[in-house]
């Protein structure tokens, strides 16, 4: 979804659009411009991270760039401005170009006495800056100047204070919205921070000044004989840095997507797992026999390629498992299509894409529907409808040498199917004890939607289908 705003005939906003299903921030990653540079419709702009995957963001109109409203690494809320462009360049009715850039996040002003009615704005944002200005109380400055370096000093537990750059006013401090967040994080009053930055502004590295001793003087209170210092957590670095006994790690973006849905799913839906285990000597032939085949010729041929054929074969065979719980209504939703997710553990965490319509797909469009799906997951471009309307999904845990688990559903689905991994194991075969391919499978399903009847057809006949997979011909 695209959204802007057109603020006057010359310039016009891009808002943060929610990318997604309902999604309420995303972070800008990277800006790929800056105040200055011709863009044109259809260009992208800048790279956001949602809570499902990384964007795109193209801008829709031409024009050039005026004003960068956010920094790279910030989080912003979906709906607020993100850049202005000029698109009616050289005219004469323009106000001085912005000045913030990424790297120049806009400040928040000590409040003044507005007229009634009036928001105040921030500094940078809309409006230009009023050729009056109020003149400053005496004495005001260095008062406050005088009390933020007494508490510093205090602090730091020395007689005197490191010298001011340039006190605030009286009134509220002056910082930008990251730097207010860090110090509620870190539990500093920026009233008692002494500014260094220009014009009297609380810049990050006061914070950390402010409270790295009041981080050391907790810990000598808790712990006084721990040798090791105590690392201080900076929400908005992808990791913070520890000491030698831990790390702290901010939780944002899609790991705090998948523990907000993985915590959901886990308390909504009453999980049920069932377990077999499977010889699967006859699939791996199929899979060798496949890769010299030429009808797959150009497309990955592996086990899950079979597997995830099996699985679709088996819900064919037992359609109601194939559903979704509508709590609103307190009705079954049956789907009759299979949008079939893959997990994919990616280095923004775990995800889970699906292939749409996978049930009327041939084994070929199934392969190269795999390969698609996993090459953009680790490139880290899948799209949030990739992931959206998923309906039963596949976690292929034996890659990482995992013999199976307990998977939790996906928000929504009703049932995934764990793969362990394939091993040469003794096994009774024909009467005798011989070297065979085996695997163990795990299904776990909502037991609102899929009783114990039901969850073991369908895991018996997935087993049956990799035991004997010409049961792919003769039951599909």
């Amino acid at each position: 979804m695209t959204t802007m705003t057109q603020t006057s005939a010359r310039f016009r906003e891009f808002k943060m659009p929610d990318v997604g299903e309902g999604l309420t921030e995303a972070e800008i990653l990277k800006w790929f411009v800056q105040p200055g540079d011709t863009v044109t419709d259809g260009q992208v702009v800048c790279e956001v991270e949602t809570a499902k995957a990384a964007v795109e963001l193209p801008i829709p109109f031409d024009g050039v760039v005026h004003e960068l409203r956010f920094a790279e690494g910030t989080t912003v809320d979906v709906g607020e401005v993100i850049i202005t462009v000029d698109v009616a360049p050289g005219s004469e009715d323009a106000p001085a170009p912005a000045a913030a850039a990424p790297a120049q996040e806009p400040v928040e002003a000590a409040p003044a006495e507005e007229p009634k009615g009036r928001t105040p704005v921030l500094v940078g944002y809309g409006v230009a800056e009023s050729s009056t200005k109020r003149r400053p109380r005496k004495g005001a400055a260095p008062e406050a100047a005088a009390v933020a370096a007494a508490v510093q000093a205090e602090l730091n537990g020395h007689g005197s204070a490191a010298p001011v750059a340039d006190a605030p006013p009286v009134g509220r401090p002056l910082a930008k919205p990251p730097v207010r967040k860090l110090a509620k994080d870190l539990g500093i009053d920026l009233a008692t921070v002494v500014p260094t930055g220009k014009d009297g502004i609380i810049t990050r590295e006061d914070v950390h000044a402010a409270a790295a001793p009041v981080a050391a003087a907790a810990a000598a209170a808790v712990a006084p004989e721990a040798a090791e210092p105590v690392a201080v957590s900076v929400p908005e670095t992808p990791a913070t840095v520890g000491s030698a006994r831990e790390t702290r790690i901010p939780v944002k973006g899609v790991r705090k997507a998948i523990a907000q849905a993985m915590v959901g799913s886990a308390f909504t839906a009453p999980h049920v797992t069932e377990f077999v285990t499977v010889d699967v000597t006859r699939t791996m032939k199929l899979v060798a026999e496949l890769k010299e085949d030429k009808g797959m010729a150009g497309v990955r041929v592996n086990p899950l390629l079979i597997i995830a054929k099996a699985l679709l074969v088996a819900i064919k065979r037992n359609p109601e498992v194939n559903a979704a719980w509508d709590e609103t209504n307190q009705e079954i939703v049956q789907k009759h299509y299979v949008n079939l997710g893959i997990a994919a553990a990616t280095p923004r965490g775990l995800i889970v894409p699906n292939i749409k319509d996978a049930h009327d797909k041939t084994l070929p469009q199934l392969a190269a529907a795999l390969g698609e799906l996993v090459a953009t997951a680790r490139d880290g471009k899948t799209s949030p409808a990739a992931m959206a309307g998923g309906t039963v999904t596949i976690t292929n845990v034996g890659v990482f040498g995992v013999d199976t688990g307990t998977p939790i559903l996906n928000p929504g689905e009703s049932a995934i199917l764990a793969v362990g991994a394939i091993k040469l194991q003794p096994w009774v075969h024909k009467g005798k004890v011989k070297p065979r391919q085996v695997t163990t499978l795990a299904l776990s399903f909502d037991h609102r939607l899929v009783d114990g009847e039901l969850g073991s057809k369908v895991l018996a006949d997935v087993a049956a289908i990799l035991e004997q997979p010409k049961r792919l011909i003769t039951w599909a």
